[in-house]
């Protein structure tokens, strides 16, 4: 375990360096932010009808979403899917280290050290100016971070089994395109899932992408009670056990079909 937590922090360390685009990241993300609060406003003020979430649920959730954006496993590792393309996966198979362990190891550190450098910002601006509410008491606060956490390891999981389809696939991009239209629809990230229909919500529920940013974002702001919230966390960690060891098959397959030519 010492090896991968070693390799975790010199990643999230090298990562860290990226200040300027996590400043032009935390621009964008704000600029998006407004757009969805306007929206979601206008359409608030039109219905007089009972909502699933209060409004400044929404307006909570929204700028939660905009600060844990990159968290969500958008793409796969580009180092590693290059490797396998050319071959220089083999030094990494030298290594004293699994490939599926290296592999989740890195993509831990890339889904926190980014996502750290533009929520800081977020909070210090949403918070006091934009409407974002704090957590309901210490209980959510302690139980968001746990969720939070579970949701970078379903994130990086994620991430393992796009990064390892290389090992198969010419070019990964087709796949990660898919998978983006499906995360950005099942997380929540264009509309709170509670918005969504009735008749959709067992689908939603079942589906482990609302693992990534929904249910931490509604813990956050308090639409889902504490006293609910230990049942969504285990739903989060069996989903992301479950594709960790889809990932660990996927890498053994991968190295037992790999074939490096030259030298």
């Amino acid at each position: 375990m010492r090896p991968y937590l070693a390799l975790a922090r010199a990643r999230f360390a090298a990562l860290l360096q990226y200040r300027a685009v996590a400043l032009a990241g935390f621009a964008t993300q704000l600029f998006w932010g407004f757009i969805r609060i306007m929206i979601f406003e206008a359409f608030s003020r039109a219905s007089a009808a009972p909502q699933p979430m209060a409004f400044d649920q929404v307006v909570t959730y929204v700028w939660l979403s905009q600060a844990t954006l990159v968290m969500l496993p958008w793409n796969a590792d580009g180092e590693l899917r290059t490797q396998v393309r050319s071959g220089g996966i083999a030094y990494e198979l030298v290594r004293p280290l699994g490939l599926f362990g290296f592999s989740f190891a890195r993509a831990v550190a890339w889904r926190t050290a980014p996502a750290l450098l533009r929520a800081l910002p977020m909070f210090l601006v949403a918070i006091p100016f934009l409407g974002m509410g704090l957590p309901p008491s210490p209980a959510a606060a302690a139980a968001w971070v746990a969720s939070l956490a579970a949701g970078v390891f379903l994130s990086s999981a994620f991430t393992v089994i796009l990064s390892l389809a290389s090992f198969w696939l010419n070019a990964g991009e087709g796949v990660a395109n898919l998978v983006m239209v499906l995360l950005t629809l099942g997380a929540g990230l264009i509309v709170p899932l509670p918005l969504f229909p009735d008749r959709l919500q067992p689908l939603l529920n079942a589906l482990p992408f609302r693992g990534l940013l929904d249910v931490p974002c509604r813990i956050y702001a308090g639409h889902i009670p504490v006293e609910a919230a230990l049942p969504q966390i285990c739903f989060q960690l069996a989903w992301a056990a479950a594709l960790a060891g889809l990932g660990w098959v996927v890498a053994r397959a991968g190295v037992r079909r790999l074939v490096v030519q030259g030298g």
